[in-house]
């Protein structure tokens, strides 16, 4: 009875997760799309790779013919922090979990999950954790067969308004944070000044998308790190 009550649990834990990933994936499968990627390719990449900022920078790589070492390390940084996650959910999960139950559910290890699965003062037991991300996993994987279809057969002008989708997306994701503290404000300034920077120096424009991102990233996160350290006494608070 209580292994029912666990997995009835992460069901319904699971449902606000993935309404919210059919909006993203499938702004995603139109953005792929768009850029000329199979239905099938994209329908695959999001049923085997849950990152949305790491699909999407994935597209940038691969459409912009970048290499293979860009779009390794463009997705290591960018993912980075879903190793962290994993380690806290280890931390959390209950005695009888086995090595493949632990690998098993590091593939669905995303935000919203983490914050979820961790929020409560239970322990986490596999069977909690397969049915919180099952329906996510369905949500972002139709949700992105369902965009890159529509944008098949939807009009041009309709196809490019969507496709703005995933720029209000990411806005949606900075400014709450950045409302919240002055300092990832001037983070995210910093990585748009040197994005923009490599766009309109000509001396610059020899570096690939993908090395852009790489750069921008580790040069943002850096001087957020140094300048922005994080006391211990705040992270236990989050």
């Amino acid at each position: 009875m209580k292994s029912d009550n666990e997995f009835r649990r992460g069901l319904i834990d699971g449902i606000p997760i993935g309404l919210a990933y059919v909006a993203v994936s499938f702004a995603f499968g139109i953005s792929g799309a768009s850029k000329g990627i199979p239905v099938w390719a994209l329908t695959l990449i999001s049923a085997t790779c849950v990152t949305s900022a790491g699909q999407f920078a994935a597209i940038i790589t691969m459409t912009a013919g970048g290499s293979l070492v860009e779009l390794v390390l463009s997705q290591i940084i960018i993912n980075l922090r879903y190793s962290i996650m994993s380690i806290a959910i280890g931390q959390k999960l209950s005695e009888k979990s086995t090595l493949w139950n632990r690998i098993s559910m590091a593939f669905m290890v995303t935000d919203e999950i983490f914050a979820v699965s961790c929020a409560g003062r239970h322990e986490i037991t596999p069977r909690y954790f397969y049915a919180l991300m099952s329906i996510p996993w369905i949500s972002w994987t139709i949700g992105t067969l369902l965009g890159a279809t529509a944008n098949t057969l939807l009009p041009l002008i309709l196809r490019n308004a969507l496709g703005l989708a995933i720029y209000g997306m990411l806005i949606g994701i900075i400014i709450p944070p950045a409302r919240q503290d002055k300092h990832i404000t001037i983070v995210i300034i910093l990585s748009m000044i040197v994005s923009l920077l490599f766009k309109y120096i000509k001396a610059l424009s020899f570096i690939s998308s993908g090395f852009v991102i790489i750069i921008c990233t580790l040069i943002a996160a850096t001087f957020g790190a140094i300048l922005f350290p994080v006391e211990e006494e705040e992270i236990h608070e989050a």
